[in-house]
């Protein structure tokens, strides 16, 4: 990442450009390019074109994104995936540990990052909280994506954070299931079939149709494109609705839980 900050440093002073300028060709902020050129911040594949155009550097820029280590492509996968879920025309999600980030409170967000091995600073815990909170904005923004969420029950059983933030965390699931648009359904323990059993997975659909997967493991995340590969996502996630209680019945359990806590 510092290797290629370096690069569009050099380029964009060889063009006779400083950062405002270069930034506002690119139509980006300008602490984005300052951070890219810094090495803080990950240099995406569309931004490099963008910019190989603009510096007229033949390619370099995007050859180089194309070429960085496995371990410094982790971060772009998640920042690509995150730009494309704002502007998501729909969006499928399993998860079977943890809630989905559209749905997690500030309290529950926070436990989640706590529960971090190495451990987070506590600027660390703040920053990535910020972050999440910004991406719950999507579900109410003017043209939401039409969004479906199978969540393993286990995931409303845990209580991460404690009795309070639990709590906080199933009442915000519950009010999150009246928003138009949206469906959650629960994955019941005690089943004998379960299409999920290789881990969470994120299905979207762009506003160009392509549809796109998103994965996250222990060390990394994947960004899927393969239409290959998303088919078989999309039909596991088929499976997951079939086996998942319908909405209704979600929404009596979680009436239920709440009514334990």
């Amino acid at each position: 990442m510092k290797l290629v900050g370096k690069l569009v440093g050099l380029f964009r002073v060889a063009a006779d450009l400083t950062q405002a300028q270069l930034a506002d060709r690119a139509a980006v902020q300008l602490e984005t390019i300052a951070s890219i050129e810094q090495g803080r911040r990950t240099l995406l594949p569309d931004l490099a074109r963008r910019l190989d155009q603009l510096l007229s550097t033949k390619g370099a820029l995007e050859t180089a994104v194309e070429n960085m280590p496995e371990v410094d492509l982790i971060p772009a996968w998640a920042e690509q995936y995150m730009d494309l879920e704002r502007e998501a025309l729909a969006l499928s999600w399993f998860e079977n540990q943890v809630l989905p980030g559209l749905l997690q409170t500030e309290g529950y967000a926070r436990a989640v990052f706590r529960t971090d091995v190495p451990a987070l600073s506590e600027d660390e815990i703040s920053q990535r909280v910020s972050t999440r909170l910004e991406r719950l904005q999507i579900l109410h923004q003017h043209e939401p994506p039409t969004a479906s969420f199978v969540i393993s029950e286990t995931t409303l059983i845990d209580r991460l954070g404690g009795d309070e933030v639990h709590a906080g965390a199933l009442r915000h699931v519950r009010e999150c299931t009246e928003i138009p648009g949206v469906t959650v359904q629960i994955m019941p323990l005690g089943r004998r079939t379960h299409a999920g059993l290789s881990g969470p997975f994120i299905l979207l659909e762009t506003p160009e149709h392509q549809r796109l997967a998103y994965t996250e493991t222990q060390r990394g995340s994947q960004l899927i494109s393969a239409p290959d590969d998303v088919s078989i996502l999309e039909r596991k996630y088929a499976m997951l609705r079939t086996q998942a209680l319908n909405t209704e019945e979600s929404r009596g359990l979680l009436d239920r839980l709440l009514g334990d806590v």
